[in-house]
Order: structure tokens, then sequence, then C-alpha cells
């Protein structure tokens, strides 16, 4: 009894060694079997990606952050912004940062534009169906709870060490956000304006494309800014499979201890957070207000 207090009942050693040992031969197997059409498959997602990078890195610093600046100004209508983003992209090229910074904004592009391509239809599917809600929920609870060291195990044996795995680990942190909040956006659609719709014989396929997905967007907007930031969180954490960039440089500082290494490219990185978290979220304000002007 005094044993059964003190010790937890633990199964035996062999089995468990055993059922460890068949786990990790399993996907041995698999990734041997369906690894090369893993790879293929995900291969003109590598193509795309080192496209993107290398057009960020041919191209001239004045042209790109006079494009970010556009971008900024088109979205706040703000100068202090615009004046902002120069500053900080400017003082991120001093400092010998600005491949880095373009590999790492590449990476981000990349990632996101595949976590809105995944994640707004899986978001439009919860939102139709309650059946698909139900098995979505657990799957994005149990992504966004999950180590991402964790998930870089089974892409790493699958893949080995590169772009895509670190693509594909970013993607998996980055989007549940993006699902959550376009279901979430879609369902808050007013009743009202929906019966409205279905009384002016709008087809489903018109209500959603018409109705719901423009009424939603502020709320889907706001999972974009969100997948964003997981994004550049996880950039980090990528580095240790072979992404490059600013997290790669993060993590030499922390082996190495070099401590300005680490503040510069991690401040870096907080840059590139906020002017694509001030872009996204005031082009996600402008949307909301142009949708209420046209409400009144």
């Amino acid at each position: 009894m005094i044993d059964l207090l003190t010790e937890f009942p633990a199964l035996p050693r062999t089995f468990l060694r055993d059922f460890k040992r068949g786990i990790d031969n399993g996907f041995k197997e698999f990734s041997r079997s369906y690894g090369d059409a893993i790879e293929t498959f995900f291969y003109p997602l590598l193509k795309f990606l080192v496209f993107i990078e290398q057009l960020l890195l041919a191209t001239p610093w004045p042209i790109f952050i006079g494009f970010v600046a556009f971008l900024g100004y088109w979205a706040t209508r703000s100068y202090k912004l615009v004046l902002g983003v120069i500053i900080a992209l400017f003082v991120v090229g001093l400092f010998g940062m600005w491949e880095d910074t373009m590999e790492t904004t590449g990476i981000i592009v990349v990632s996101t534009l595949v976590a809105i391509l995944v994640g707004i239809p899986l978001g439009i599917l919860m939102s139709k169906s309650n059946k698909a809600q139900a098995i979505l929920t657990p799957i994005l609870d149990f992504m966004q709870t999950l180590p991402p060291f964790v998930y870089l195990i089974p892409v790493v044996m699958l893949l080995g060490i590169g772009k895509v795995p670190g693509l594909i680990a970013v993607v998996i942190y980055a989007v549940p956000p993006v699902v959550r909040l376009t279901n979430l956006g879609i369902r808050e659609v007013d009743k009202e304006i929906i019966e409205a719709a279905e009384s002016f014989g709008a087809t489903p396929r018109q209500k959603l494309y018409k109705v719901q997905i423009p009424l939603a967007m502020p709320t889907i907007f706001a999972g974009i800014n969100q997948t964003i930031m997981m994004a550049l969180a996880m950039v980090i954490i990528a580095s240790m499979i072979g992404v490059k960039g600013l997290g790669l440089e993060v993590l030499r500082s922390i082996t190495n201890q070099y401590l300005a290494i680490g503040l510069l490219n991690g401040t870096a990185i907080v840059v590139i957070a906020i002017i694509f978290d001030r872009i996204s979220q005031a082009y996600g304000k402008r949307v909301q207000e142009h949708r209420k002007g046209g409400h009144h």
C-alpha cells in the first residue's frame, strides 16, 4: 500500500520501450516510403519561397523602403507611420542586417500567404458546418498548445533540414488564428442581413461571397494579423532547422552568448512585426469603416 502511495503505478518498462520503438519505427518506415513523394509535393512551394527571397534580395533598398512606406500610407493615411517605417528600415540596414531582414520577410510573406490559403477555406467550412467545427476545434487547440519543438521532429524526419520544413513548421504554428477568426467573423454576421439577402433570392454562394465574407472582413483581418505575429514568433525556432535570416542570427547569439547580435537581430524582428502589424490592422479598420459607411 505504501509503495502505491509513493510510486505511481506505471506500465511495465518493456511494454513502454516496445510501444515507443513501435511508433519510431512506424514513422521511419512511413518517411522512407512517402518522404520523396511529400518532398515532390512541396517542391513548388520551395521554388516560390526561393523566388520571393531572391526578389527581395535583388530589390534595391530604396525601392523596398519606398514600397513599404507607400503601403503604410495607403493603409493608414498617416505620415508619422510612414516616417517611422523609413527610419526603422534604414537603421536596420545601417546595422548590416538588411539581407537577413529580407530573408525573414520572405518567409513571413510566403508562410502568411499559405496560412491564408489554407486557413480561410477551413474557417468558411467551420462556419457552415457545426460538425466540421466540432472536429476542427480540438485539432486547432492541439496545434496551438503543442510546443513548437515537438512538431519540428516529424517535419524534420519527413523532409530533413531546410527551407520547406521550416516553412511548414511556421504555417502549422501560425494558421489557427486565421481559421478561428474567419469562422467567428462569418458566424457573427447579423441574421437579419442574411435573411434580407435570402429574400432577394441570393444563392448560398452569393450569400457567402457578397454578404458574409465582406461583413466578416475586419474579423478575418484580425486573424491574419495574429497569424503574421505568430509566424514571426516561430521564425527563431524554425532557424534551428535551416531557415536563414534574423532568427538564425538570434540562435547564433544564444549559442555563442553574443548579447549585441541577439539584441540587434531581435530588434529587427520587432521592427518587421510592428510594420506588418500596423499596416494589416489599419487596413482591417479601413475595411470596417468602409463597410459601415456603405450600410449608412
